[in-house]
């Protein structure tokens, strides 16, 4: 329970009251993000559904189900990916990057980072919607939980906090490699699961988009982690957007 409370209280705004803050209700509450991510994708999903069956075109229906996470965890993410945009392109070494991150402004970097990446969630799901709700609602549910997935692989153990202090310090190396691969293989399962309840192809995509999810979120992990020397919390947020953004996008191809 400490470590649901840890995911919900950390990741969403729904009410969870966390009673413990160190390490060890980090790494519990690490090993359940990808729950904490499945239960925003269905408010998500709900919301989009809705809107459809009321007559809402798949346009609105896209912009709402993007409203809905960026709503239920107060647009946290995507100030992490604003700021970690930031400190990436300002091309200053990883102390001075580390404050420019910091600081409460966005850069033209981090604007060109959240436009692109809404448009680009926007369009995706448009063009799920526009194939059928069910393939727009599903996408919504797989992947807000992949996304949060990243988060569980960006904790494991072997990586670093960049600052002392913060959300970043108190999960970096906290989830141990073998609990990070078996929670790893336990979402990709489910996924394909989801993709098989329509057809095999399906399934494959799933599989495949959930996969390329979890590469390009660790590409950019890895990258930060060079840059700065280590994981922050605005990197998590980073990692989760990017994640979920290829998800989407990558269920939209084959």
């Amino acid at each position: 329970m400490d470590g649901l409370r840890f995911a919900f209280g950390t990741l969403t705004v729904l009410p969870a009251r966390i009673t413990r803050w160190d390490r060890d209700a980090a790494r519990a509450g690490m090993l359940c993000a990808p729950l904490a991510g499945l239960v925003v994708g269905l408010f998500a999903a709900a919301v989009g559904g809705v809107f459809l069956l009321l007559g809402a075109g798949p346009l609105l229906a896209a912009v709402l189900t993007v409203a809905v996470p960026a709503l239920l965890t107060r647009g946290l993410h995507l100030d992490g990916l604003a700021d970690t945009a930031d400190g990436l392109g300002s091309g200053k070494p990883a102390e001075d990057a580390l404050r420019i991150m910091k600081q409460s402004d966005i850069g033209p970097f981090g604007v060109i980072a959240l436009l692109l990446t809404l448009l680009a969630q926007i369009a995706a799901l448009y063009e799920l919607y526009g194939q059928g709700w069910a393939h727009g609602t599903v996408a919504a549910a797989l992947s807000a939980t992949v996304a949060r997935l990243a988060l569980t692989t960006a904790s494991r153990e072997g990586v670093p906090a960049a600052r002392p202090e913060g959300l970043g310090a108190i999960v970096a190396a906290t989830v141990p490699s073998r609990a990070a691969a078996l929670t790893t293989a336990a979402v990709l399962l489910a996924c394909a699961a989801s993709g098989a309840l329509t057809s095999w192809p399906d399934a494959a995509r799933h599989l495949c988009a959930a996969l390329a999810a979890l590469a390009a979120s660790e590409l950019l992990l890895r990258r930060c982690v060079r840059r700065f020397g280590g994981v922050t919390g605005d990197v998590f947020g980073a990692v989760e957007e990017t994640a979920a953004t290829v998800a989407l996008v990558g269920l939209t191809l084959g």
